[in-house]
């Protein structure tokens, strides 16, 4: 039986093989939007036709909800009526989106001026703002009255401006200097008396964001309250926009996925993985592999230093892969539990004491079931293999348990530690991922591993 999607493609190739393409214009009109994008997905060839051949209003609800890289090749191939219709027809906040995206700057200016004045002055100015901030997300489309207003003349001015707002849920008061004083969900308005004053309705719980505020702080923000927009203000308290719970969800997405990129140990990608080219995909993996195996030479400069003790007891190079998967394995654990913790607001930078606390804790714990399973496992393969580790399997699985223990916790430790410096440091912490964390464990636990050897093993290995 054939999917709906597979339906819809075979319809539209019907029409556009036919030439019918007022038939297709009905056709793609009465489809979901979604449905739309899933077919611009599977033909993308035919896309910039799609939305060319749709009405205006569809065409711009379907293009704003396209990744990035598709809405710069169909706006490139479209006719110079449509890419206007286009560009006016979008949110402010969804155009400031798309704009920000565009390297090139030519086709910038070009799309700009097809804006009227006013709006081009608004995108300039939300262009101005950080690229991770709260400012590149607002729309200045929102509902604000005087407080002086009453109920009454409040739901008149909705009903006549709020089909140009972005949401009309809220209503935003303000002073006689426009500054903000409070929000007001509509429905509050409507269950109040008519004559009653709108200063009289304030409770002064307010709830804003600043324009310059990081993107990470709006999503905690709209995630700790009930709210589906939130207004965005100045450092004098002057209402600059609003921003929907739509537009922090898309943010939220691709903060999600940037941090998952760089715990993975490679650049943000920025766009979806088929659509980067070959040399700019290796381009964003390569300097973190190149910096990762220069790190991981440093492992073989620790075996050389210790050279000689493993030449006298080569027992002791079988469990060199223990070591290091344990510790990094370890110190990746703790890595992602803790970004993880401070991507949801669980975790603050103050916090480092009783994270160091809880995870020395932890380390140990871990460690000591781990060593307690090496030191096991060689007790029995001894028993079954008697001449395997020689006559001091003993001190070798000590040595291997002591190691595990301070590997472990070494690793723990490093993994929780190394988020909360770099945020200290300004940098994003998902930067020290897992490969880079256990890239760090796998010297220093060859150092720790190798150095429990020579004191248990004392005058046995000289050198």
């Amino acid at each position: 039986m054939k999917s709906n999607a597979e339906i819809i493609k075979e319809q539209v190739l019907s029409f556009i093989e036919a030439g019918n393409i007022k038939e297709m214009q009905v056709y793609l009109d009465d489809l979901n939007i979604s449905d739309v994008e899933d077919l611009i997905d599977e033909l993308p060839e035919y896309a910039p036709l799609f939305i060319d051949t749709m009405s205006i209003n569809r065409a711009v609800n379907v293009f704003r909800i396209l990744d990035w890289p598709t809405q710069e090749r169909v706006i490139t191939k479209l006719s110079g009526q449509k890419i206007s219709e286009i560009i006016n027809g979008l949110p402010p906040d969804d155009r400031t989106s798309f704009f920000g995206e565009l390297e090139d700057k030519e086709l910038l200016h070009k799309l700009v001026s097809v804006l009227p004045l006013s709006d081009r002055k608004e995108v300039l100015t939300l262009l101005s703002y950080p690229e991770d901030s709260i400012g590149r997300l607002m729309t200045p489309d929102f509902l604000a009255i005087p407080q002086e207003y009453t109920v009454e003349e409040a739901l008149l001015y909705i009903r006549q401006n709020g089909k140009n707002s972005e949401t009309i849920d809220v209503v935003y008061i303000l002073d006689k200097n426009r500054k903000l004083i409070d929000d007001m969900p509509i429905r509050k308005l409507l269950i109040s008396d008519p004559k009653t004053s709108i200063s009289e309705l304030i409770d002064g719980r307010l709830i804003s964001l600043n324009a310059n505020d990081p993107v990470e702080e709006g999503i905690k923000i709209f995630k700790m309250n009930n709210r589906v927009a939130l207004p965005v203000i100045d450092s004098e308290s002057i209402l600059l926009g609003i921003v929907t719970i739509d537009d922090i969800l898309w943010a939220a997405d691709e903060e999600y996925s940037e941090d998952m990129q760089r715990m993975g140990g490679t650049q943000a990608l920025d766009e979806p993985y088929l659509d980067l080219p070959i040399h700019r995909l290796v381009k964003k993996r390569a300097g973190w592999l190149i910096f990762l195996f220069i790190g991981e030479l440093l492992t073989a400069s620790v075996m050389q230093h210790y050279e000689d003790r493993l030449a006298q007891m080569i027992v002791l190079t079988l469990f060199l892969p223990l070591m290091i998967s344990s510790g990094g394995n370890s110190g990746s654990q703790a890595s992602t539990l803790i970004i993880q913790a401070m991507a949801t607001g669980e975790v603050a930078l103050r916090d480092w004491w009783l994270v160091f606390r809880r995870e020395v804790i932890s380390g140990f714990s871990l460690g000591t079931i781990l060593g307690s399973i090496g030191f096991l496992r060689i007790c029995i393969w001894h028993m079954i293999f008697p001449n395997l580790y020689g006559e001091h399997w003993v001190l070798v699985g000590i040595t291997v348990a002591i190691s595990l223990i301070g590997i472990v916790l070494w690793g723990s430790l490093i993994g929780s530690m190394l988020p909360f410096i770099l945020r200290k440091l300004g940098a994003d912490p998902a930067t020290s991922s897992a490969p880079f964390v256990a890239t760090i464990v796998d010297v220093t636990g060859l150092m720790i591993y190798l150095s429990v050897a020579g004191f248990i093993f004392g005058p046995m290995l000289q050198g």
